[in-house]
């Protein structure tokens, strides 16, 4: 009996231990929690369950327990928290990915559960100031272990085998991020979008716990599951990631609305537009350009590629692209010359781009672009996701699988000739300039197309909803190697969708550049 009993707590300590569950004694040291965590079953449909569990009751909002001196630090204070790589759960176990948590505080204010699953079971990884150097923070208490995080990232040999690099990170109602070799962070992706530029209010569904399986050596790829939550509609998502110098998440999305929603965003990325080549709102800034994302790009099912420049003017802008089983959207920061940039700090060249390739029939819906005014580049002011035309309804239940790259373009080759800028001035023909006339400039890349060109084999074809083109012309550009279309454009007072492309024996050859005129 007592060699039972021994065993019996050997295997308690041991599973304490391996959740990496430590408490502060008030002598400042370490040792193993004294309660025993009991591990569960978990799996895909036992997280549907409790996301159609949650939708099947009212909604309950956060409980907000943070300590006070923590919801008081500010941004530097806060960002003086460190994780201590070395006392990681995983750290040492020769794993091919370690996880890394987000102390609580400033504006990360809501405990997030975060658990560890392993061979089908999944335990609570709790809080520990083990995990922590607080910096020059002097706190009046050593937190409990029922504190909690804020979120975590993932890291994982990324760019060299001998250092392991940030990967992902899941940090703030339900957005995450996620790098590709050689990049840095830039725009972001959300569970979902809610109401976005409704005059209601946008709705922020967050992710209200998570679950990280523990990867087996020699793995290549690392599974996370969450548990998402909003007022209208609960879901259950999957994230299968892969690293890379494309880094892949398959993402699958159940969900489960709890009442009708005016609109529904699935697969939204939101990003930072301030200025660019095209921009007319005067910035008093030294760069040339600022942005996470220089355009939207579309794939729609008619196989056409579509490419809308991004802009901040001065007023809000909400631009539709009705579509029929998309195959693929993205916000694309295709211009990756340092020198058109000149910050050698934010490397806004090095951001990645994000492209989202469903994985099943989406059927009819809507890509839909906002594009918000804004005066600082710290507020993410782009939005894009996909809407379905039929409302989601409650009481059922939805699935979305796509597949998300983080990469510096688009993940496959593609044959149409791309856009690689847009410039916009006072216009008018014959060297006549006119005010309330406008003058675009479109850059396509189209390698060996100069005797083409002069040819006349390639020819622009040229259209706007509203008002008229007045004056239109192709050259050959010596300096992208490529063809430039200049088009000259009368304004009747109404926004106008004007779009270019490029045709060669009648057949198309590029993008379809789409560009929003506002009166």
């Amino acid at each position: 009996m007592r060699k039972f009993l021994i065993f019996i707590s050997f295997l308690a300590a041991a599973a304490v231990i391996a959740g990496g569950i430590y408490f502060y004694t008030e002598k400042n040291k370490m040792k193993p929690a004294p309660d025993i965590i009991i591990s569960e079953d978990f799996n895909l449909e036992i997280l549907k369950a409790k996301a159609r569990k949650l939708a099947g009751k009212d909604y309950r909002q956060p409980e907000n327990k943070i300590p006070a001196e923590l919801a008081e630090l500010d941004y530097d204070k806060h960002r003086d928290i460190r994780f201590v790589r070395e006392n990681g759960p995983w750290y040492g176990k020769k794993l091919p990915f370690e996880i890394q948590f987000f102390h609580l505080g400033s504006i990360f204010q809501i405990s997030v559960p975060i658990n560890e699953v392993t061979d089908g079971k999944s335990s609570p990884i709790q809080y520990s100031p083990h995990f922590f150097d607080y910096g020059k923070n002097h706190f009046k208490e050593l937190y409990a272990k029922d504190l909690g995080y804020a979120g975590f990232r993932l890291h994982t040999p990324l760019n060299s085998p001998a250092y392991y690099d940030e990967l992902v990170s899941f940090l703030g109602a339900s957005y995450f991020r996620g790098l590709g070799k050689g990049q840095k962070y830039g725009l972001s992706a959300r569970g979902l979008a809610v109401d976005t530029a409704e005059e209601t209010g946008e709705e922020f569904p967050i992710f209200k716990e998570f679950w990280v399986e523990r990867p087996k050596r020699g793995a290549k790829s690392v599974r996370v599951y969450a548990l998402l939550d909003s007022p209208s509609i609960a879901g259950a998502y999957t994230f299968d990631i892969r690293p890379g110098k494309n880094t892949v998440m398959d993402v699958e999305a159940v969900l489960y609305p709890r009442k009708a929603m005016k609109k529904t965003g699935i697969a939204p990325l939101t990003s930072m537009f301030l200025f660019g080549e095209n921009t007319k709102n005067k910035f008093d800034d030294h760069r040339p350009e600022v942005h996470d994302s220089d355009g939207l790009l579309i794939h729609n099912g008619n196989d056409e590629m579509l490419w809308r420049p991004l802009d901040n003017s001065k007023y809000l802008r909400i631009s539709s692209f009705e579509d029929n089983n998309p195959k693929g959207f993205g916000l694309m920061q295709r211009d990756q010359n340092a020198a058109h940039y000149l910050d050698f700090e934010a490397n806004y060249e090095q951001r990645p781009s994000a492209w989202v390739e469903p994985l099943d029939n989406w059927g009819k819906g809507t890509v839909q672009l906002v594009e918000i005014p804004s005066i600082q580049e710290i507020h993410d002011n782009i939005v894009a996701y996909w809407i379905p035309k039929e409302p989601l309804e409650p009481g059922k239940e939805y699935v979305y699988k796509y597949r998300l790259y983080w990469s510096h373009g688009l993940p496959q080759k593609t044959s149409p000739a791309k856009v690689i800028s847009t410039y916009t001035g006072i216009g008018g023909v014959s060297g006549m300039l006119e005010t309330g006339k406008r003058k675009f400039v479109i850059d396509f890349e189209l390698p060996k197309s100069k005797k083409d060109i002069a040819a006349g084999k390639i020819v622009p074809e040229v259209s706007a909803s509203e008002g008229k083109i007045i004056g239109t012309h192709l050259i050959y550009n010596p300096v992208t190697k490529g063809p430039t279309v200049y088009i000259d454009f009368e304004p009747n007072g109404k926004t106008s969708e004007l779009r270019v492309l490029l045709k060669k024996d009648g057949k198309t050859i590029s993008e379809t550049w789409s560009y929003q005129w506002l009166p």
